[in-house]
């Protein structure tokens, strides 16, 4: 961009338009950093290297569970399936106790786990990068336990959707 171009950004209304009609798979990422566990829905999920195995999602400085995230140096995260709209739900809600009546354990390492989700990855944080109202979170992917096979939950247009 040259020094005499103007920039205008797209404003926040047209913004969500468009990304309301791009579909998204929806995930849930957990953490513990010692003040008990946290975990939030995400659709910003996405691959970012095969080697090292790397993936990346954003979240809001001002989610509850950002002030976990943001110290956590290891999380989960749990590819949701079709059905689990109502798990998703949940741990998009403000405001409660996102782990209460889920069935969820721990890991070994520490890290909670949900219990029912068709995948879990567990991972270590790598990077944090400030976007805007955001940050990047950059995890090393150190196991994943693909417990079966399943169509995913995706969010289209303001609402969970499956592939069929």
């Amino acid at each position: 961009m040259s020094a005499t171009a103007v920039r205008a950004d797209l404003d926040p209304g047209s913004y969500r338009q468009v990304f309301r009609a791009h579909a998204a798979s929806v995930a849930v990422i957990t953490a513990d950093a010692g003040r008990g566990p946290a975990g939030f829905t995400a659709t910003s999920l996405v691959s970012v290297s095969l080697t090292p195995p790397l993936v990346s999602f954003a979240l809001s400085t001002s989610a509850s569970s950002w002030p976990t995230i943001a110290v956590a140096t290891s999380l989960a995260v749990h590819l949701l399936g079709e059905e689990q709209h109502e798990l998703a739900r949940r741990f998009a809600t403000s405001g409660i106790d996102r782990f209460d009546g889920v069935a969820w354990s721990r890991l070994s390492t520490g890290e909670p786990v949900l219990d029912d989700p068709p995948v879990r990855l567990r991972g270590t944080v790598e990077h944090r990068f400030r976007a805007g109202d955001h940050h990047i979170v950059v995890a090393r992917l150190t196991s994943a336990d693909v417990r079966r096979p399943h169509s995913p939950l995706l969010y289209h247009d303001g609402a969970y959707a499956s592939i069929t």
